[in-house]
């Protein structure tokens, strides 16, 4: 087909505001999917998408209407995320930007219109749920006018739930989104914006071609990583796989690859046919970096072998996942996995306890630190049991964010509360209307277990939150340890502020102290910085009555049974050794 018929254009929206739904909509009403075969959430192809009602995983659908060609990429909303919308963004030239008309423009609406702003893209505001009792039409409105500056009929108005005004959408959009412009007779170069690992047919991508054509058979070049591959078969998603005999400029579809490694198809990278290569590499999408790292680990040693190949199989489809082998004493071979956020690494411990029938432990998640030592070298440390002696360190770097929290004015000062208790600072107040945008930086060590929950909580559930990684800065940093009957478990450590160590460690030790379970002994639970010890909690033994046989006589009979049972659980303590059940290793992400 010629280019002047193709559109190639993705949805965003905050999390929530019906991105999928219209792409249901869109699907059925331009006649792609037959009306029998239609179900909610078409493109969620994944279980947990369903159940959790979010979109985790971009997905790709060819649709004609009208005689034009329009590839959609439904993207997800979640913060967590956002890289995927930043990969279909740059296989695109227009974007649907849904905004909910109860809920009005949220942070995660400001993040997605800012990446497309940065990828040129041509924005098409659509005014979502007009059919809800709550809705507010001029007052969202005049938010998205002041937003994008457009005027009031720029912006359209649907129910993607009832099909109103969708078909007004795909019209828009083939008016206004522009036709891509590659060159039709130069070498093939494909942009390979997401990837899939199947058991059955090995490595298949999902690319945009840019330039010339890639054939049924060809032999293909991934430029970057240099490896070379055979095009099994290629086709386009509508929204099942249909195969063709080429793929052409301007259009998406997906490329069937005889590679058998996760390795050497990298989303970003280009792809060129061998039989007329390009030099020219495209650019590709921002490297992206995890900064939440977390230890999974087999319940049994047996399963690390399964463990690895699973989480191999995950990275491929999940360009940000980023893992490591890691030995710890107590729980013995594991990974250690980098995540974009706390729902990032839930979805992922998800899908590998159900996709791949694992049972894990997690540890306590922590982030990346940077540490300058006496000698001049930095480290990089992701977890606190690798953190060198102290008497050798200069300084301690921790990440701090950037965050925006989108509220109604009532709730600002509870906002501002929360922030400063997570030693935030708050750095601008803005106005969109009757809401709030509450801008500040904040050390993201601090908001990694709970701060979304409780930002939910002190704003009655109408707070919106963002956050940008924003630089490196030295603080007063110090390790805890924490021992249990003496021994200390370094999978349990954490790197706190120093004026935040003796609350942590109160807290931590108590919680210990309910999921530890009794032993026949004394168990001590301690925390320490290095070695000074800064809280305890001691767990009772169990005690047995061995003096209920006795009837009457001298008390000394009595004291006799009792001073052998305290010498033999004195003995036991020596030699005993505590199991820690699962749960302790998440202690950090238990809500009081």
């Amino acid at each position: 087909m010629h280019q002047t018929k193709i559109r190639n254009f993705c949805i965003i929206a905050h999390i929530d505001h019906g991105k999928s739904t219209l792409a249901d909509r869109m699907i059925e009403y331009s006649g792609s999917v037959a009306k029998r075969d239609m179900k909610s959430q078409l493109l969620d192809t994944m279980d947990l998408e369903r159940e959790k009602g979010i979109t985790i995983k971009l997905a790709p659908v060819h649709m004609k209407y009208k005689g034009y060609d329009l590839n959609l990429i439904d993207t997800p909303g979640h913060v967590d995320f956002s890289y995927e919308v930043s990969r279909s963004l740059a296989a695109c030239e227009g974007a649907i930007l849904v905004v909910d008309a109860s809920q009005g423009i949220q942070a995660q609406t400001l993040a997605n219109v800012y990446l497309a702003m940065e990828a040129d893209l041509k924005i098409i505001p659509v005014l979502n749920k007009i059919d809800l009792p709550a809705a507010d039409i001029p007052r969202v409105s005049a938010e998205i006018k002041n937003l994008l500056g457009c005027t009031d009929d720029d912006i359209l108005k649907v129910s993607a739930k009832s099909g109103e005004g969708v078909t007004d959408v795909l019209d828009r959009v083939v008016e206004l989104v522009p036709q891509p412009t590659g060159s039709t007779d130069g070498p093939a170069r494909a942009l390979i914006f997401d990837s899939y690992y199947d058991d059955y047919r090995g490595v298949i991508l999902y690319v945009r071609v840019v330039d010339g054509e890639l054939k049924k058979n060809d032999t293909i070049q991934m430029m970057a990583t240099g490896t070379d591959s055979l095009a099994l078969e290629v086709g386009v998603l509508s929204p099942v796989m249909v195969a063709g005999s080429n793929i052409e400029t301007g259009q998406v579809g997906y490329i069937v690859t005889n590679l058998k490694t996760t390795r050497d198809a990298r989303v970003g990278d280009t792809i060129t046919a061998k039989r007329d290569p390009s030099t020219e590499l495209l650019a590709g999408y921002k490297h992206v970096k995890p900064f939440v790292y977390a230890g999974f680990f087999p319940m049994s040693n047996e399963d690390y072998s399964e463990l690895k190949t699973a989480v191999d199989k995950l990275a491929l489809s999940d360009s940000a996942l980023q893992f490591e082998p890691e030995n710890s004493p107590v729980l013995g071979f594991g990974v250690r996995i980098g995540f974009l956020g706390l729902l990032h690494m839930d979805i992922v411990r998800e899908r590998l306890e159900r996709e791949y029938n694992l049972d894990l432990v997690v540890t306590n998640p922590s982030t990346d630190y940077r540490v300058d030592m006496n000698s001049g070298e930095t480290l990089e440390i992701r977890s606190a049991s690798d953190l060198p002696d102290v008497a050798k360190i200069s300084e301690i770097r921790e990440p701090w964010i950037k965050g925006e929290i989108i509220v109604p004015d009532e709730y600002i000062g509870a906002v501002i509360q929360l922030v400063s208790s997570k030693r935030g600072i708050q750095k601008n107040i803005s106005y969109i209307d009757s809401r709030a945008l509450i801008s500040f930086e904040a050390p993201l060590a601090n908001l990694l277990t709970d701060f979304y929950d409780q930002m939910k909580s002190a704003t009655s559930g109408y707070g919106s939150f963002n956050y940008e990684l924003m630089d490196y800065r030295v603080e007063d940093l110090v390790k805890v340890d924490f021992y249990v009957a003496d021994q200390i478990v370094s999978a349990l450590s954490v790197i706190v502020h120093r004026s935040e160590s003796q609350s942590i460690g109160r807290v931590v030790v108590g919680k210990l102290k309910d999921v530890i379970p009794r032993q026949n002994f004394k168990v001590a639970l301690q925390a320490a910085i290095g070695g000074r010890f800064i809280a305890r909690a001691d767990l009772s033994a169990f005690r047995k009555d061995v003096t209920t046989g006795l009837y009457g006589g001298d008390v000394s009979r009595k004291k006799k049974v009792l001073a052998k049972q305290a010498k033999g659980k004195k003995r036991m303590k020596r030699f005993g050794k505590v199991d820690i059940p699962s749960e302790a290793f998440t202690v950090m992400l238990k809500r009081d």
